[in-house]
């Protein structure tokens, strides 16, 4: 059974002082705000209310830890890129999240959700800069690829796997729709793959 079935709520953190100690491997999801994060958090979990929707975009502001037993953890992380919060809170954002990733060594992977219809925005560029020394796979997800048709989706996976290779990153692409249960399993599949092999790899 996958681990992210036995998915459960464990801390949230406002500043990197409330961040919990590391304990095991983790996996980071980020995205634009209102691209689908927690709903893809949930559609992995098989649960509604795992991680809290909302409808109005950058509502999250601080990164919510969820534990997957011997597994490892979740870490979803506030939303970057929405333009209409203060400044102040943009900076505060920023300092957390680059904060985390920077300080992170537990981390087995980063999870990047991008708009299917809309891929590689500005605020996604400047995420994947800020992961360029980070050590873990990535793998980014063209959510709510359930919009498009399937000529659009395969033109929109082409057009982000040039994208990223022109920009030098390294990255697995995925298309992913919470409404398709094989994209849903295909990623349950991979990032568990990646937490097991960050386990074997710390032994």
């Amino acid at each position: 059974m996958s681990a992210f079935l036995h998915a459960r709520f464990l801390a949230s953190a406002a500043r990197a002082e409330e961040i919990p100690p590391e304990a095991g491997p983790e996996l980071a999801f980020a995205g634009r705000s209102n691209v689908g994060k927690s709903s893809a958090i949930n559609a992995l979990a098989n649960r509604k209310r795992l991680a809290f929707v909302s409808r109005t975009p950058g509502r999250t502001r601080m990164i919510n830890f969820f534990d997957l037993g011997a597994a490892g953890r979740i870490a979803d992380l506030p939303g970057y890129g929405y333009a209409s919060a203060p400044r102040s809170l943009r900076a505060t954002w920023e300092r957390l999240i680059g904060g985390y990733l920077a300080g992170r060594g537990s981390l087995a992977g980063v999870v990047v959700l991008m708009d299917a219809r809309r891929p590689l925005a500005a605020g996604d560029r400047q995420f994947l800069e800020w992961l360029a020394p980070v050590a873990a796979p990535r793998l980014v997800l063209l959510s709510k690829s359930d919009k498009l048709s399937r000529s659009e989706r395969a033109a929109a996976l082409a057009h982000a796997r040039r994208a990223l290779e022109e920009a030098g990153v390294a990255a697995t692409v995925m298309l992913f729709s919470i409404k398709d249960r094989d994209s849903v399993e295909a990623v349950r599949e991979l990032l568990g793959r990646w937490l097991r092999d960050a386990v074997r790899n710390r032994k």
